[in-house]
This record gives C-alpha cells, sequence and structure tokens, in this order.
C-alpha cells in the first residue's frame, strides 16, 4: 500500500513541476514578446524608425536576439496600435502622420486630459502633489540644459501622474490607446525655442492650478496646453508637403 501511496505522490510531484516549467516558459515567452513590442514602438514614436520607412525586420532581430515569429507578433500589436501598416508580401511599413488622423486624435486627447485634470483634482493627495512637483522641477532643469528627450521623458510622467492621481480605469484605457500617436507626433515635430518656453511655462500652470486643486483652471489649462502642442504638430506637417524649392 505504501509502495503505491509513493508511486501516486511521486508522479503528482511530477506533474506539478510540469505545469510550473510550462507556467515559467509561458511568463518568460510572454515578458519577451512585451519587452519587443514595447522596444519597437519606442523605435516609432521617438523617430528611429521614421514615418514611411520599411521596417527591418531581419536587422531587427539580429538586433534584438529574436526568431521572426515572435518579431511578426510585435508588428500585429503595432499595426493594431496605427504605428505600423502590413502589407502581404511586402512586409511592414512604419504608417506616416497625416493631418487629418491628427485632427481627430488631438481633440480627443485635450478633452481626456482635461476630465483627467478635473477629476484629479478632486482625488489627488498632498504626496501625490508633492510628487509632480518633484517631477516639474526635474523637466525645467532638463529644460534649462537643453535636453530635450530628458525633458520629454519626465514632461510624459508628470501626464501620467495626473491621470493615475485620477484613479479612473476606463479614463486611463482610454488616454493609453491615444497616448502613442500623441507622443510620436510631438517627437517628430521640430519644436522652437519660443514653443519650448511657452510649454514649460504651461507646465507652471498646470502645477499651480493642481495644488490649488483647481479643477476648472487645471482642465482648461490642459486642453489648451495640447492644442497648442497640436498647432506645432500641424505646422511642421504642412512644412513637410511644401515643394522642395
Amino acid at each position: 500500500m505504501w509502495r503505491a501511496f509513493w508511486k501516486w505522490r511521486s508522479l503528482q510531484f511530477k506533474v506539478m513541476m510540469m505545469n510550473i516549467a510550462a507556467n515559467i516558459s509561458s511568463i518568460t515567452r510572454r515578458s519577451l514578446h512585451d519587452e519587443l513590442v514595447e522596444r519597437l514602438r519606442t523605435l516609432i514614436v521617438e523617430g528611429t524608425l521614421e514615418p514611411g520607412l520599411k521596417v527591418p525586420e531581419r536587422d531587427l532581430c539580429e538586433q534584438f536576439e529574436v526568431s521572426r515569429t515572435p518579431m511578426r507578433e510585435a508588428l500585429k500589436v503595432l499595426a493594431a496600435d496605427g504605428l505600423v501598416t502590413l502589407t502581404p508580401n511586402r512586409g511592414a511599413w512604419v504608417s506616416k502622420l497625416t493631418l487629418p488622423e491628427l485632427e481627430e486624435v488631438f481633440p480627443v486627447m485635450g478633452a481626456l486630459e482635461a476630465l483627467s485634470g478635473e477629476l484629479a483634482c478632486a482625488r489627488i493627495s498632498d504626496k501625490q502633489v508633492a510628487a509632480v512637483r518633484k517631477l516639474h522641477d526635474r523637466m525645467v532643469v532638463h529644460y534649462e540644459a537643453g535636453e530635450l528627450d530628458a525633458y520629454f521623458a519626465v514632461n510624459q510622467q508628470i501626464h501620467e501622474a495626473i491621470l493615475e492621481a485620477a484613479d479612473n480605469e476606463t479614463l486611463s484605457a482610454q488616454y493609453r490607446s491615444l497616448s502613442t500617436r500623441i507622443r510620436r507626433a510631438r517627437y517628430v515635430a521640430n519644436m522652437t525655442a519660443e514653443r519650448w518656453a511657452q510649454a514649460v511655462d504651461e507646465h507652471e500652470q498646470i502645477l499651480n492650478a493642481l495644488e490649488a486643486r483647481d479643477a476648472g483652471r487645471l482642465a482648461n489649462i490642459l486642453r489648451q496646453h495640447l492644442s497648442n502642442k497640436f498647432a506645432t504638430v500641424k505646422e511642421w506637417l504642412l512644412a513637410q508637403e511644401e515643394p522642395a524649392s
């Protein structure tokens, strides 16, 4: 009887270990997929892979040390996000930014930002406000040093901190579905020194309104902030369409 019991226990242990191994494999595979998607998204958003460029799948596979299958799965995700276009038998191409698309996206994002600010004013804690203040101060340091990439990174963290303080999952999901396209447009468009200074001043107003918990003022500032961003992007896009003299 005992022999049968230990035989059963041994078999049960083997099954358990197989299940653990399978789960570890799944997590590792999922982690690889997520990381690859995020790295490719960053290359596109930051303009390393430029709009209209054919995605160099083979080179990227070598760089990231992955096979073609996870690369193609990652590109399908980015295609669903509107960042790449998949063409049968021709591969993947980085989607171009178009004025009609951004004319639709920016006002919607402005409304989401405004709602985020309103909700944040009602729910944000003193600790969260202090954290936003620290981010703002760090952003200003990058601005004064002329460090545009670092400035953009902290700038994004500020907007995400306000979104987190809003504490609304539905809003967060809608916001994140559009934020990649907004960030991409911001990266590729040249920002003048005048516009950069204006953006920093707007962020000072955003912080002041947040500290005062002035929901209406913060919503208006955030909406105008997005509108001004779009004006910069629109100017850049129209300049790209002008024929070279």
